[in-house]
């Protein structure tokens, strides 16, 4: 697990990663007060917020190790649980054909589903 007795600090290195950017450069080592946009702040807080809940998440993995037997493995199920998969534009596709008519009667599919069951069908091979 991690330290308990301080909090989870990303390392200087990453924090400058997030405030450096092609279109906002910044000195890391200069000791004066910057500027930022409240959208780059935005994006900053949400990387350290990621940041610090996927270090929590590997934290309590590694804790979940130990209860793990007849090939039970309680981290990937943590981890398949707290960080799930978006669905792939199949299931997305088939989610919007999900209403089941009855005998020819008719389904609505709003714009964004036609969207979606469009993409699908393009994804398709050419046979």
């Amino acid at each position: 697990m991690t330290d308990q007795s301080s909090p989870i600090t990303p390392p200087p290195e990453l924090v400058q990663q997030w405030l450096c950017s092609n279109d906002y450069l910044w000195g890391p080592l200069e000791q004066t007060s910057i500027t930022i946009t409240a959208n780059r702040l935005q994006n900053i807080a949400t990387a350290a917020a990621q940041w610090g809940a996927d270090q929590e998440l590997e934290a309590c993995c590694e804790w979940a190790k130990q209860f793990n037997y007849d090939d039970e493995c309680y981290e990937d199920k943590l981890r398949a649980a707290r960080r799930p998969k978006p669905p792939s534009l199949k299931e997305k596709a088939l989610a919007a054909l999900e209403a089941d008519p009855k005998d020819g009667a008719m389904i609505m599919i709003d714009a964004e589903q036609l969207n979606t069951i469009r993409r699908a069908l393009e994804a398709l091979p050419n046979d």
